[in-house]
């Protein structure tokens, strides 16, 4: 998929005089590539479906779902570029396009407020910003906007991003946001972007959820091979590693998650690795050094060391076994925070179908309440019951990459990929 151009990032210093500056800067996971490779399927649907709602004036809704780091949120920003593209030379409607990440909300509500505001511009462009209304009233304006008919107004695209988080106790957010694109007058697209595939059902009741009609699709994790690709795409030109070196990382970042934003990091460790070695060599006519498979797994052993998976190494059978009866129970829900019970009972059940001593509950909770003191978990204050609400404190990638050698830990993690 190739690129449009967009503004690059400011840099201080003056053009990188290396490979290695070079290739420190491509790799770095905020930098814009040339193309976005392994995602041209992915990017044909998205554009369709799009193209087609823009065409015809109609509301529609996409969820997109996939683990992180299988570029999701850069495929629909690119399909975004594109679409605007060819709006100013007057191939599709114009329409307005309006951003919204659940990382950057205090409060899911604030959702309201952002569409409102995107809507307010369109209507009034050049106008003076108005006095910024709560989150009920822009509710309520949204309400009444997208049941009355406006010939002149545009097609507005939203961005979801982290649906996830979005995730309020009525589920009034998503609700609001998924059904607004099924009125007759509401010329509204949203695309929404989340972690988890089956979010909708279980957040809103299957009779609800049935009626939203969402277009779905799914991000597998990338394989190896995609992910040796994406990397030697941003190396393209560049004399700085050795092939082997690329396809070591790309196997063992596939093997834990699939994660691009994780072979990129350690590929760009490893450059830094070289050049700190090069910085030290007293001999300057020495020839420059290649990033090997050696200095690869340097930069991977580097990860195992941070003081998280220091720990999760440190823990008993039953403690990781319980952070990842946590991370199961938060993939399946989609939600950040699980309950207690629930986590329990995946514990248990686990242990029974492995042949594991299983613990009572008591032992568990006590298990809990260690990983709460460690702050490895965040655990709900004032309460020590099922109900108790816990979430992880923890990266899910350094809880996989620590247990993955683990005889039973292992398979009970090869299941969940």
């Amino acid at each position: 998929i190739p690129i449009t151009p967009l503004k690059e990032r400011s840099i201080e210093r003056s053009t990188p005089a290396t490979s290695y500056e070079l290739a420190r800067e491509r790799l770095h996971v905020s930098a814009v590539p040339d193309s976005l490779p392994c995602r041209e399927n992915e990017f044909e649907e998205i554009m369709g479906y799009l193209e087609s709602a823009l065409e015809e004036g109609t509301g529609t809704c996409i969820y997109i779902s996939g683990v992180p780091g299988t570029g999701k949120t850069a495929t629909v920003l690119e399909v975004i570029r594109h679409l605007q593209h060819k709006s100013e030379n007057n191939e599709i409607p114009p329409f307005d396009f309006a951003e919204i990440n659940g990382m950057k909300l205090t409060d899911p509500n604030q959702a309201y407020n952002l569409l409102w505001d995107c809507l307010e511009k369109s209507a009034n462009p050049g106008a003076e910003q108005k006095k910024r209304v709560t989150s009920a009233h822009a509710l309520q304006l949204l309400e009444a906007k997208f049941n009355q008919q406006d010939s002149s107004q545009k097609t507005t695209v939203v961005l979801m991003d982290e649906l996830d988080i979005l995730v309020t106790k009525k589920q009034t957010v998503m609700y609001n946001f998924f059904e607004w694109p099924n009125r007759p007058f509401s010329k509204l697209i949203v695309v929404a972007v989340a972690n988890t595939m089956d979010l909708p059902e279980r957040m809103l009741s299957n009779k609800v959820s049935s009626r939203l009609g969402l277009t779905r699709i799914n991000f597998q994790s990338y394989n190896h091979s995609q992910l040796f690709k994406i990397v030697e795409s941003r190396l393209q030109g560049i004399d700085a590693f050795e092939k082997e070196a690329v396809e070591f990382a790309a196997r063992k970042v596939s093997s834990v998650s699939g994660d691009a934003r994780r072979a990129l990091d350690i590929c760009r460790r490893a450059v830094e690795i070289v050049e700190s070695r090069i910085r030290k060599q007293t001999d300057s006519d020495k020839p420059a050094s290649h990033v090997t498979i050696g200095i690869v797994n340097e930069a991977i052993r580097e990860m195992f060391s941070s003081p998280s998976v220091a720990f999760i190494q440190s823990c008993s059978l039953h403690q990781k076994l319980f952070l990842v009866s946590v991370m199961r129970r938060a993939r399946r829900t989609g939600l950040a925070d699980v309950e207690f019970g629930d986590t329990a009972l995946d514990h248990m059940e686990t242990c029974k179908w492995y042949s594991i001593d299983r613990p009572t509950m008591s032992d568990l909770m006590r298990v809990c309440e260690s990983l709460g003191q460690t702050r490895a978990l965040v655990v709900e204050g004032g309460r020590l019951d099922l109900g108790m609400r816990i979430s992880l404190n923890l990266a899910e990638e350094d809880i996989i990459m620590t247990c993955k050698s683990d005889k039973v830990i292992g398979r009970l993690l090869d299941t969940m990929n």
